[in-house]
């Protein structure tokens, strides 16, 4: 069961998400190239998103180069060296929809609204992380190349 303060905070992220009109994309292959909106995201705001636990949620699956984050997931793969392993349009991809590219995969879509199964109604229509915080993670990610 979730605690009160994190069911706020998520509908907290999810309404400032909604609250700007999500920028369309293309997928090629097994990624979607251009940035979302033409954003250009920031490392820093990315590593603070990845680490929150109350906004993306990585470190609930993930684990990387943080030793100041107890409790790293180990159901996913290690963010160490995922700038290294994948381009900015595959892990783009793989933040916007990793159910295109594994349908079985654990991994909510952070930003496609569209035909998926339970939802609860006041997360409808809204993407999980707004265009410009998955750009952010994504300039993050990237860094991290070993």
């Amino acid at each position: 069961m979730l605690r009160a303060s994190t069911t706020a905070a998520m509908l907290l992220c999810a309404s400032l998400a909604a609250a700007q009109p999500a920028p369309g994309y293309t997928v090629t292959g097994d990624a979607i190239a251009e940035p979302l909106g033409g954003l250009r995201g920031d490392a820093q705001r990315g590593r603070a998103i990845v680490l929150d636990r109350r906004t993306g949620l990585c470190l609930l699956c993930h684990s990387g180069p943080f030793p100041e984050e107890r409790f790293q997931g180990d159901l996913a793969p290690d963010l160490k060296g995922a700038g290294a392993r994948w381009s900015e349009g595959q892990l783009r991809l793989r933040m916007v929809d990793s159910a295109r590219l594994n349908p079985n995969t654990l991994m909510p879509s952070y930003y496609r609204t569209t035909d998926l199964t339970r939802v609860a109604a006041a997360f409808r229509d809204k993407p999980v992380l707004s265009a410009a915080q998955i750009e952010d993670v994504i300039a993050f990610l990237m860094t991290l190349k070993d």
